[in-house]
């Protein structure tokens, strides 16, 4: 038999991208994508180099200016970019930083002890990805000016001026339309990350504001983290003042601060040299195994823990627990160019020894603030006891076959988790009829009656007490709490679908509340989607439109002239659509809008559902009073 002839492969089929066309061409391995995140993720670069200036001890200033041009001013009054001549690449260390991979001041600890910024990649990557960018920077009397685009050089160095503020740096970028989809900058996300910025280095100045809207906000934090975690706290109950413990250990710098309130929810935030590490690392390992070793250690040895009873979990110590841990490391090693995970061995034990004996310190020498911590463990001990019994109902239904679902659930044929999706819907009425309009080949229904019940306000058992969260635990699957795994998902999608009206809302605040809570995999993993039923029906004639917002509405009404026959319909509940209806405007994937809920900010998150669903009233008042032109649903 003849061997098959192969295409030719040799040297000339490898590709060598020069200077930064890689990461023109793969701009999500380095920024993450090029949504809103990535497009965010460009200020944070820049803006991360002037915090490490901060950090060295050489910057007190920062001002961030998104301009009415689009582009975003960043501007410090550091030690400046150096400009002499950079003895390997034969330009100034200014270009050499602005155009090269991998070339930047914190390889070595001459110029930098701890920096967010280690790959050297930040300043290069915001230049290759900027439609237009310049460098200012004040050295010695003078400033220097140089230009780039989309990663090249457009200008030499040159003096400009001389410089009356002393030294620093200015960047002014803005972002390629040919890379991000869309560039608009949001106020609030960045404003929040400079909020971080500013407590996490305390004694730094950060002002920010907006041309384009005319708003601006300063930040200024003399007591640093414990201030971080009175603002997180400050719209719950608090049990006593801050826990605040700082100590050097072999070159990082471990900072901690802690503060137990009266909720049941756990808001911990792990920072590594000013980087917020969303999906943790060594540094909380660390902080977690002291704080339930100490607790434990300490309700044993003053008697509150009899010799025969169990020792306190990681759950129950962090019932109500607020807490940032801020870890500063000569070295660090971030898993990723977004450094979302610190992975140093060293620094769980470093965060560990300091979080166990200060800890231990603080306990003994505050015995009333002691006697209160443990008592909200042991609370949360008997609730979680209790929780253990009945997750254990509901798992022994949601694990046998799909004769234990619940009974008001119509699944669906299709035994690929894959392919399926469940839609979550207030109320039987509106339950009956996507039940018949359904596809049944791999949509699955579960009506709730009611309101379901608030999780912000109850413990694990109480939840688990109630009817409609337990359907809804046992048709997903998971399990719940410290049983949850993400693998026995039963449908690829879940979907909420309630009325657009108020109670619609209210309901949905609700559910994506649990799940935040108790679920928050299924958010981070694109399972969570909201439906966008419509909310007119507009005929005229023989034509029918399906409108499913106000501006779409009235746009649709000012292109018919005249204006006559028309008959308008409101939906204020999905009750008052048949099975067809509800099929081609809501659940037909051809023709349906559904919103896939993501996370885009942990904390932010944690605060509103705080605000929304907590116990206190008053900030549930400044939210709506801050937000009440962004109201889409209201009836009157």
């Amino acid at each position: 038999m003849a061997k098959a002839k192969t295409e030719a492969y040799t040297a000339a089929d490898i590709q060598v991208l020069e200077g930064l066309e890689a990461v023109r061409r793969r701009p999500s391995m380095y920024i993450g994508s090029t949504d809103s995140r990535g497009l965010h993720h460009l200020v944070y670069e820049i803006v991360d180099n002037s915090i490490d200036e901060a950090m060295a001890g050489h910057c007190d200033r920062v001002e961030v200016r998104i301009t009415k041009e689009g582009g975003v001013l960043v501007k410090d009054n550091g030690r400046g970019i150096p400009i002499d001549t950079h003895p390997r690449t034969g330009k100034s260390a200014l270009e050499t930083v602005m155009t090269y991979l991998h070339a930047g001041g914190k390889f070595d600890h001459q110029a930098y002890k701890v920096s967010g910024g280690l790959h050297g990649v930040g300043a290069a990557v915001v230049n290759a990805l900027s439609h237009e960018m310049w460098v200012e920077v004040c050295r010695g009397g003078k400033v220097y000016r140089q230009e780039y685009s989309r990663g090249k050089t457009l200008s030499k160095l040159k003096v400009v001026g001389q410089s009356k503020d002393g030294t620093g740096t200015t960047t002014w970028f803005v972002p390629d339309p040919q890379v991000f989809e869309q560039i608009e900058f949001d106020f609030d996300t960045l404003a929040q990350r400079f909020r971080e910025m500013a407590f996490l280095t305390k004694g730094v100045w950060v002002h920010f504001a907006d041309e384009m809207d005319e708003r601006d906000v300063t930040f200024y934090f003399e007591g640093g983290i414990k201030s971080f975690v009175r603002r997180l706290n400050r719209n719950r109950v608090s049990l006593h003042d801050p826990i605040y413990m700082e100590r050097r250990v072999n070159g990082t710098i471990v900072e901690v601060a802690i503060q137990y309130n009266d909720s049941f929810t756990e808001s911990t935030f792990a920072f590594a040299n000013c980087i917020n590490t969303i999906d943790g690392g060594t540094h909380l390992t660390g902080f977690r195994s002291a704080l339930t070793r100490v607790l434990n250690d300490y309700a044993r040895k003053q008697k509150i823990l009899k010799d025969d009873d169990a020792n306190l979990t990681g759950d129950d110590v962090r019932e109500g627990l607020t807490a940032v841990i801020s870890a500063k490391i000569p070295e660090p090693q971030f898993e990723g160019q977004t450094k979302t995970r610190l992975g140093n061995a060293e620094v769980k034990g470093q965060v560990e020894s300091v979080v166990g004996e200060e800890l231990t310190r603080y306990l003994e020498e505050h015995p009333s603030d002691a006697r209160r911590i443990i008592e909200k463990c042991l609370t949360a001990a008997r609730a979680r006891e209790a929780a253990r019994k009945a997750r254990d109902l509901v798992l022994k239904k949601g694990v046998l076959d799909d004769t234990m679902l619940p009974g008001k659930l119509a699944d669906c044929s299709e035994r690929n988790p894959e392919l399926r999706e469940l839609f979550i819907v207030e109320g039987d009425s509106a339950g009956g009829s996507a039940k018949q309009g359904r596809d049944r080949r791999f949509q699955a229904i579960l009506p709730l009656r009611g309101k379901i019940l608030n999780v912000e306000k109850a413990r694990p058992d109480k939840m688990l007490a109630h009817e409609a969260i337990r359907a809804i635990i046992t048709a997903l699957g998971t399990g719940f709490g410290e049983d949850f795994d993400p693998a026995k998902l039963r449908y690829n999608r879940v979907i909420i679908m309630t009325d657009a009206d108020v109670d619609g809302a209210h309901i949905r605040t609700l559910l994506l509340t649990f799940f935040f809570r108790n679920m928050r995999d299924l958010i981070e993993h694109g399972h969570l989607y909201i439906a966008q039923p419509p909310l007119y029906g507009i005929g005229r004639g023989k034509e029918h439109r399906w409108i499913y917002s106000e501006k779409d509405k009235d746009s649709y009404l000012n292109r018919i002239k005249d204006g006559k026959n028309v008959n308008i319909q409101r939906y204020k509940g999905l009750g008052e659509m048949n099975a067809e209806q509800l099929w081609e405007t809501t659940m037909d994937p051809a023709n349906r809008t559904i919103l896939q809920v993501s996370i885009e900010d942990a904390m932010l998150a944690d605060r509103v559902f705080t605000q929304l669903m907590g116990e206190e009233v008053a900030p549930r008042k400044s939210f709506i009073q801050s937000h009440y032109n962004q109201v889409r649903n209201l009836d009157i």
